[in-house]
C-alpha cells in the first residue's frame, strides 16, 4: 500500500517547515512510521526539529538530500557526456563540472528520492517539506512539461543521433551521445513521471500554510489555482501565527480584528476545505515537544492523515472534461485547442492536456468556469479547427 503523502508550501515565511515538522512529529506519536524530507534547498528541518538528520525520534525519520552521491546516480552518464564534450571543446575540467550542474538539481534529486522512499514500503506517512510556492509550482510542472517534450523529441533524437553521429566526430571533433546517453535520458523521464503519479494519486496531496494577512492570502488563492490546474489535490489550509483574541490589549486587538476578518475571508475561499487555525505562540517551536504541541493544536480531534476526502481536480466523462480552478477569474482563464491536445491558461500558468482518443477526435462544443469549475463538452464528428 502508498504510503500517505503530505506537501507542505506557502510563501516564504509563513511557517510552512514548523507545519510540516509538527505534522510529522504528531503522526510519529500516533505510532505512523513517518519520514519527513524537504524539497527546499534552505534545510530548515533539522533546525526546526533540533537534531541533525536521521532517527530523530522513535518512528520518526528526517531524511537531508545527497544531491551529489543522487545526481551521479540519476544524471551519471549525462552529466558525464556533456562534461566530455565541453573538455573537447577546450573548456578546463573545473568548469566544465560546473556548467553541467543541472539547474534545480536538488529539489528535482529530492523529488526522485521521495518515489524511491515511497516504493521501499517503509513508511505509512511521508511528510515534505516544499520550497516556497513559486518554486514548488515550477517543480510540480517539471515532469508533465518535460514528458510534452520528451514525448515529441526523443524517438526522433535517438534516429538524429544516429544519422549525425559520424558528422559530429568528423567536423565538430566532439562526441556524439550514444545509446547509454539517450537511455539515461529515458530513465531520468520515467522517474519523474512517476513523481507525478505518486503525488497526483490517491494517497497524495498538498496543504497550504498561509499567515492572515492580505498579500500572503493573495497569492495562497493564486496557488490553490495552479496547483489544481496541475492536477495537485490540496485537502486543507493551515492558518499560522493567528492572534489570540483573550487578554488583548488595544494594540494586538487591533491585529485580532485584522486577522479575524482575513480569516473569515480564507474560510470563504477556499471552502470547503478545512482552514486550521495555529496560534501566534509566545516563543519559536523548536524541538519534538514543541512541535508535537503545535500538531495537536494544529488539527484537534480531525485525522490529518486519512485519505484526501477530495476529488481529484480533472475529470473525463464520455463527452466532457471538468478541470476545478477555484479562485480563477473569467478572463484570467484561456482555453485553446491544437490537434488532439487542449491548452489550459490560467493567469501566468499553462498546461498542455492530451486528450485521451474517443475526446481527441471531437469537436469542442462549448466551455464555461462557473463557481471555479472549467467544463468543456465535445460533440460528436471530426475536429475541424481551434477553438
Amino acid at each position: 500500500m502508498s504510503p500517505r503523502v503530505l506537501l507542505f508550501t506557502g510563501k516564504g515565511g509563513v511557517g510552512k517547515t514548523t507545519a510540516a515538522a509538527a505534522t510529522a512529529t504528531l503522526a510519529a506519536r500516533r505510532g505512523l512510521k513517518t519520514l519527513i524530507v524537504s524539497t527546499d534547498t534552505a534545510h530548515s528541518l533539522a533546525d526546526a526539529l533540533g537534531v541533525p538528520p536521521g532517527e530523530v525520534a522513535p518512528g520518526l525519520h528526517l531524511h537531508q538530500v545527497d544531491t551529489q552521491r543522487t545526481l551521479e546516480r540519476h544524471w551519471g552518464e549525462l552529466q558525464e557526456y556533456a562534461r566530455g564534450v565541453l573538455t573537447d571543446l577546450g573548456l578546463d575540467e573545473i568548469t566544465s563540472e560546473e556548467i553541467t550542474v543541472l539547474p534545480g538539481a536538488e529539489e528535482i534529486i529530492a523529488l526522485l528520492e521521495l518515489r524511491e522512499h515511497a516504493r521501499a514500503g517503509r513508511w505509512d506517512v511521508i511528510v515534505v517539506d516544499c520550497a516556497p510556492t513559486a518554486e514548488t509550482l515550477r517543480l510540480l510542472a517539471l515532469p508533465e512539461a518535460l514528458d510534452w517534450h520528451v514525448t515529441r523529441l526523443l524517438p526522433l533524437g535517438r534516429r538524429l543521433v544516429r544519422l549525425v553521429a559520424p558528422f559530429v566526430r568528423g567536423v565538430a571533433h566532439v562526441s556524439a551521445p550514444g545509446d547509454q546517453v539517450v537511455d539515461a535520458g529515458e530513465r531520468f523521464h520515467r522517474g519523474l513521471m512517476e513523481v507525478r503519479e505518486l503525488l497526483t494519486g490517491d494517497n497524495a496531496s498538498v496543504r497550504l500554510v498561509l499567515t492572515p494577512e492580505a498579500v500572503v492570502l493573495a497569492e495562497a488563492r493564486r496557488t490553490l489555482t495552479s496547483l489544481n490546474l496541475y492536477g495537485y489535490r490540496v485537502d486543507a489550509v493551515i492558518a499560522n501565527r493567528v492572534f489570540p483574541a483573550e487578554g488583548a490589549d488595544e494594540w494586538r486587538a487591533q491585529w485580532v480584528s485584522a486577522q479575524s476578518r482575513l480569516l473569515a475571508e480564507a474560510e470563504e475561499s477556499f471552502a470547503p476545505l478545512p482552514v486550521h487555525v495555529v496560534p501566534y505562540l509566545p516563543a519559536e517551536p523548536v524541538g519534538k515537544d514543541a512541535l508535537a504541541d503545535v500538531g495537536a493544536r494544529l488539527y484537534g480531534e480531525s485525522d490529518p492523515f486519512a485519505p484526501p476526502a477530495v476529488e481529484p481536480p480533472l475529470r473525463l466523462t464520455a463527452d466532457e472534461l471538468t478541470l476545478a480552478l477555484p479562485g480563477a477569474d473569467r478572463e484570467d482563464v484561456d482555453l485553446a485547442r491544437k490537434g488532439d491536445e487542449l491548452i489550459v491558461t490560467a493567469g501566468p500558468y499553462r498546461r498542455v492536456l492530451a486528450l485521451p482518443a474517443a475526446l481527441a477526435r471531437r469537436k469542442i462544443a462549448g466551455a464555461v468556469l462557473r463557481d471555479g469549475l472549467l467544463q468543456v463538452r465535445f460533440t460528436s464528428g471530426s475536429e475541424s479547427g481551434g477553438a
